[in-house]
């Protein structure tokens, strides 16, 4: 089987899909050959040779495409390049599904296979596969890091002989992987934390990391099977915003982290909690791409609002681009090698696993749109 990996269409994302120091898995399997495309690892300052020296090959981006029985890609391919692809191979990778249904026609139309890694069940076998995990797990960091360039004051707690500088205060909204990340790391670098989330079942949570959980009582929330926090009424939203709004002026960062799995993300966070903030303070909203938490943010800008930065960077993993392409790489990799068929040197697309049943939308040309509506 022949697998190659090629760069994201995206410019501005520096992660790779292959990172050398998770390589020896793949390589290592009975009748498989890899390649790659040129400066497939450049944002992580890592050269082609680097890769050759481990037994890849470097080919064009065109000729890893109509080469490949499998295919690993970071975001999605072009109608030209589908048009390149073998009958009967398969893509995977992050593809972000939602925004591109009429790529997954195409590839459908096209018989390729296809496989979302955003689609991966949150079982505990499946976990060494969570691309989404993985990666909001360093988005919530870099949050951090970029709320701290921007605040026009330290984060930690100092005594000094010319006095004692007060910690500043983050409050972080949404306690799902980023937030909890975002919790820690605040933490770390000494500021007074509180978070709140929909789910009180994470308060244990919160406070184990020494972070204050502030408590609104919106009635039934809980979560999905999946562990996703559940949509809120739009009673229960307005309610959140208006006990949030006094958490939030009395913050120097507010990181919004809520988001609803294939859907826009929910205004937690409007002009008017904004125009009550202190002046000089910072909100991150980490929700930008699917809609946003935060009136007025806006993607990849970082706006002043009545003298409050709102910061709406995207892919923020990418800023840590080894480590996000390390954990995406070994993600990836870990489904190959768990679905791997050594004896027929193919995949084995076994619809009774869950895993497959879950993660593959596109397979002999089929593809069920009411998945991605």
């Amino acid at each position: 089987m022949k697998i190659a990996a090629i760069k994201s269409n995206d410019l501005s994302d520096s992660r790779s899909t292959l990172h050398p120091e998770t390589l020896d898995k793949l390589t290592a399997l009975e009748g498989v050959s890899v390649s790659f495309e040129m400066d497939l690892c450049q944002g992580m300052s890592i050269d082609d040779q680097d890769l050759r020296d481990l037994g890849l090959e470097c080919l064009s981006r065109e000729d890893c495409i109509k080469n490949a029985d499998l295919l690993i890609v970071q975001s999605g391919i072009t109608e030209d390049e589908i048009n390149l692809m073998k009958p009967g191979s398969t893509v995977i990778g992050m593809i972000s599904p939602f925004a591109n249904k009429d790529m997954l026609v195409k590839l459908a139309s096209a018989n390729v296979n296809v496989v979302s890694m955003e689609f991966i069940p949150r079982i505990t076998r499946a976990q060494k596969m969570d691309v989404l995990s993985s990666q909001a797990n360093l988005a919530g960091y870099v949050a951090v890091i970029e709320a701290a360039k921007h605040l026009k004051m330290a984060l930690p707690m100092m005594m000094t002989a010319a006095g004692t500088l007060k910690p500043a205060k983050v409050f972080v909204i949404g306690v799902g992987v980023a937030g909890l990340q975002a919790i820690a790391t605040a933490k770390r670098l000494g500021a007074r934390v509180e978070a709140f989330d929909t789910r009180d079942v994470v308060e244990e949570q919160v406070k184990s990391l020494g972070a204050k959980f502030v408590k609104i009582d919106l009635g039934d929330t809980g979560e999905t099977d999946q562990g996703y926090a559940k949509e809120l009424t739009q009673e229960q939203i307005q309610k959140q915003k208006d006990l949030q709004s006094k958490v939030c002026e009395r913050s120097d960062v507010v990181i919004t982290t809520a988001q609803l799995f294939g859907k826009p993300a929910p205004k937690l966070v409007d002009t008017a909690t904004i125009h009550k903030m202190k002046p000089g303070s910072v909100i991150v909203d980490m929700a930008v791409e699917s809609g946003g938490n935060v009136e007025g943010s806006k993607v990849d800008e970082c706006v002043e609002i009545n003298g409050v930065m709102v910061i709406g960077q995207s892919n923020l993993s990418s800023q840590v681009a080894s480590h996000a392409s390390f954990a995406l790489s070994n993600n990836i990799i870990n489904w190959i090698t768990e679905f791997y068929d050594a004896e027929k040197h193919e995949l084995n697309f076994d619809f009774e696993d869950e895993i497959i049943s879950s993660s593959v939308l596109v397979h002999n040309g089929k593809f069920d749109s009411t998945r991605i509506p």
